[in-house]
């Protein structure tokens, strides 16, 4: 078996969790503060499920080179959700279930609506294009 390579991870995704009205309100705290900190594409909320995750959520792409400063800042800024962060790489199953990092409670994906493999970036997974304009350090 060959390990894998850093350069198989074109970027990464956080998917931040909520349930309820009160932390809808956190979630959307955690939101402010990272697009006032951070180069990222925040995703739209998803206030019913979607795909594969059984809760509540929106995302957050970011570049590979941004991973090393919002990772910890949500770990230390999530409020008590539960935050997935998993890379893009050709196998979207793996991402969130094998190589995937929760912060806060695991909570179940339905790794049957994931596809394996993919044969290339594009077919799932769109370029990362910040629409946030940090003005804040992290």
């Amino acid at each position: 078996m060959q390990p894998h390579l850093l350069a198989e991870i074109d970027s990464y995704h956080a998917h931040v969790y909520f349930d309820g009205a009160a932390e809808r309100e956190t979630a959307a705290w955690i939101r402010e503060r990272v697009a006032e900190r951070f180069s990222v594409q925040l995703g739209r909320w998803h206030d019913a499920l979607v795909g594969p995750h059984s809760r509540p959520m929106y995302q957050i792409a970011f570049a590979v080179d941004v991973f090393p400063q919002i990772v910890p800042w949500l770990m230390i800024n999530r409020q008590g959700l539960s935050v997935l962060v998993h890379p893009n790489t050709l196998s979207p199953h793996d991402d969130h279930l094998v190589h995937a990092l929760w912060l806060g409670a695991a909570l179940a994906i339905n790794g049957a609506m994931l596809p394996r493999r993919i044969e290339t970036h594009d077919s799932l997974i769109d370029p990362i294009r910040p629409n946030t304009e940090p003005t804040l350090k992290a």
